[in-house]
């Protein structure tokens, strides 16, 4: 990262933790919430996207979500290697999605390493879960409550535990609807 691209992340990291500030100790309305995280984001939030305050991220700006998303309250996005929630997405109270860690040799601790985050379509991350740097959510999967996700996620699959690891298949076994017509 050359120092203006350093520059220019230590400015917006700032504006964003005044704007995040504002978001979670003034009262507001859920328009004026998700004009907020637009703000945050440097994008439009979808209308059909709720967002309950607190809401955290040390970033913002590589933020990306999808139509019709709920983020609980307390939720926790370090984004500045790119976090993706497509549509249909809930993510629940206290989860932390992390795109970001540190380098494991001590003289290059404070060096970053960048790995996105993507949560894919109609997925579900329960309370308190931990997505770690470079975990990509399969469509319809399941993260359960309090797991830790170190490992990429199978769509139609439920994980669960420390580090999360496969507990179920999830079957779709709706029946087809047929309609007569008169």
């Amino acid at each position: 990262m050359d120092a203006n691209n350093k520059d220019l992340i230590t400015q917006l990291i700032a504006q964003n933790q005044r704007l995040l500030q504002n978001l979670n100790t003034q009262r507001h309305c859920s328009c004026e919430v998700c004009q907020l995280v637009s703000e945050i984001i440097g994008r439009e939030v979808p209308a059909s996207t709720e967002i309950r305050v607190s809401f955290y991220s040390d970033y913002g700006r590589n933020i990306k979500l999808g139509e019709r998303v709920f983020i609980n309250a307390n939720v926790m996005m370090v984004d500045l290697g790119g976090i993706t929630i497509e549509d249909d997405v809930l993510i629940e109270l206290g989860a932390y999605l992390i795109s970001v860690n540190h380098q494991l040799k001590p003289k290059q601790r404070k060096e970053l390493e960048l790995k996105p985050v993507v949560i894919e379509r109609n997925a579900w991350i329960g309370a308190k879960a931990m997505i770690l740097p470079g975990v990509t959510i399969g469509e319809n999967a399941v993260v359960a409550a309090g797991a830790v996700t170190s490992k990429n996620v199978p769509a139609n699959t439920v994980v669960a535990d420390i580090p999360a690891r496969i507990i179920k298949k999830i079957k779709d076994k709706k029946k087809p609807r047929f309609f007569a017509a008169f």
